[in-house]
This record gives structure tokens, sequence and C-alpha cells, in this order.
């Protein structure tokens, strides 16, 4: 692991992979001592404590629940966590069992982190958002039919389908957030520099497609501004695009027929009928904004 500059090394003992992601050899620990996501607990508490007295931001992304995927491919089975837990003697495969363990740990250790703000008596000045910058995964080896995590959403990771992209923010920040509300906003990832800039009172970059959600956040849904369109492309398995406007979604895949898909999240958010031929106006208006959304670059190449 890595501390800025500086280079850590685990007390684990790995033993290669014979093949690895994009070229890397990585490797899966036969001897298993350190656990990298108790380890950025542990340093983000650290954190906290030593700037509890002035403004501060902490981004922790977790690597759990995400697979070990050379342990994936060397065993069978990438669900690694110290042990079960309460999932110790379900009657699960324990791809399953760590499936389940990964997201209960991960689940109070968050817990932790909201007791140490309050404990620190800093919590009503502290906000914090939870989020996943994708839908489920199966590379662990798990069963995704025990959990159902997307629900009844199409896809999951590296889907442009709903089930794959549209995944739920919580925020908390009592005294501010209202407890136990909701909202149907849809936003980004990128969303979150202006939302920032707003909170701290200072002004968001300029040429930025970001938008603040702040609003929502501070129960003034009346002056929340949304995206005329939400843009995503992808490079792996033949590339793929999509775009969310209102109501309306509109996927290419290259992959399979190269033709753009169009589905209206009012009645079909499961998306599974394709309303293109309906709607050739609107199909045409989702093209022209692949185009324009669409930067061109030699190592990343759009299929059509």
């Amino acid at each position: 692991m890595w501390d800025n500059q500086k280079k850590l090394n685990l007390r684990n003992v790995v033993k290669n992979s014979d093949r690895g992601y994009g070229g890397f050899i990585g490797g899966s620990a036969v001897k298993k001592l350190d656990y990298s996501h108790d380890l950025f607990i542990e340093e983000s508490m650290r954190f906290i404590r030593e700037h509890r007295d002035h403004p501060f931001f902490l981004y922790l992304a977790l690597t759990a629940p995400h697979a070990n995927n050379e342990a994936t491919r060397m065993t069978g089975n990438g669900a690694e966590v110290p042990d079960y837990g309460i999932y110790k003697n379900k009657p699960w495969a324990n791809q399953d069992k760590g499936q389940a363990a990964m997201i209960t740990r991960m689940d109070g250790d968050v817990g932790r982190i909201l007791e140490l703000l309050t404990d620190l008596g800093i919590s009503e000045n502290t906000l914090v958002i939870f989020t996943s910058d994708n839908g489920p995964h199966h590379e662990a080896g798990h069963n995704l039919d025990r959990f159902q995590p997307s629900g009844k959403l199409r896809g999951t990771k590296r889907a442009l389908y709903e089930g794959g992209i549209r995944v739920p923010a919580i925020a908390w920040w009592p005294g501010t957030v209202k407890a136990a509300s909701s909202s149907a906003h849809v936003s980004y990832f990128g969303d979150w520099m202006a939302t920032a800039a707003e909170l701290a009172g200072v002004e968001v970059p300029g040429d930025l497609d970001s938008l603040s959600f702040a609003p929502v956040l501070l129960g003034q849904p009346e002056r929340q501004q949304t995206h005329e369109y939400l843009y995503w492309e992808f490079y792996e398995q033949g590339s793929r695009q999509a775009v969310r406007f209102g109501d309306w979604k509109a996927i290419r895949q290259p992959m399979f027929t190269g033709a753009i898909e169009l589905y209206d999240l009012r009645f079909d958010l499961e998306e599974t009928t394709d309303v293109s031929s309906e709607h050739p106006e609107i199909v045409k208006r989702a093209a022209e904004w692949m185009e324009d959304a669409h930067t061109p670059h030699p190592n990343w190449k759009v299929r059509r």
C-alpha cells in the first residue's frame, strides 16, 4: 500500500497469479495478517482526530466489498475477509458468506466513524455522504440471486443499464439533513465539486459540468438545478454509451446491434421494453448528445 510517496509493505505472504489485469501480475495472500480495509479505517479515524479542530475533507475509498480478483482466478473465492462473523454457520457457499461479511464489516466501521464524529462534538458541523461508484458486481464468485443487490434493475457493474450505474447516496448531517427524508433528485459524482464549493462558501472552478445538490441536502428543493442530460461511456466489452435525460434513457452498445435503445423509466425502470421505434425524434436527440459529450481520444474509441 502507499501513503502518499511512501510504500508500506504489508506483513502478508503473497502468491503471484499467473495472469493479471491489464498485464499487471497480481497475487493472493496465502498468509493473511493485514487486511487493507481495516488499515484504511484506522488511518481515517486517526486523520479525523488529528484535524478535529479545523475544517477537513476526507475521501475514504474502501476496498471492501470489492473482490480480490486474483484470488477469484486462483481459488474461485475472491470474497476475502478475516472472518465470516455472523454468517459463519449459514448454509451458503463461502463466496456468499464472504460477500455478506465484507458488507457487514463495512457497515459497522462506518458506524464507528459516525460515533467518533459524535464523540468529538463535531457531528453537527460535518457532512458525511456514503455512496458507490457502480452497481453490484459478482467478481468474487458469489451468487447475486441470493442477495439481489440491484433489486429489479437490469445489469450489474460495467453495464450502462440502471443496475450498473444507478446507486443510492446516503447523506448524514445531524441538525441539517432531515432524518429519514428522501429525494428523487438525479445527480452524478461530478456534482460533488459544485456541492462542496457551495457548502464551503467558495467559487466553483469554471468550465465544469457540475451542479450543486446542496439544495436537496438543505431541504430547499425549489432551488435545485438539474442537468439537461447525463452521459456515460465505457470502453471494455466493445464500448458502450448511455444518456439519461428526464425520464428517458438511451443506450448504444456496438458489441450487440449498435442501434440506440430507448427506455421510458417512468413505466419501465427495469429497462425491458425498447421503445426507440416509437420515438425517432427522441432517439435522434440522444444520438446528438452522445456525439457532443464524447471527447475523441486515440486510446479510447467509441465503436459504432
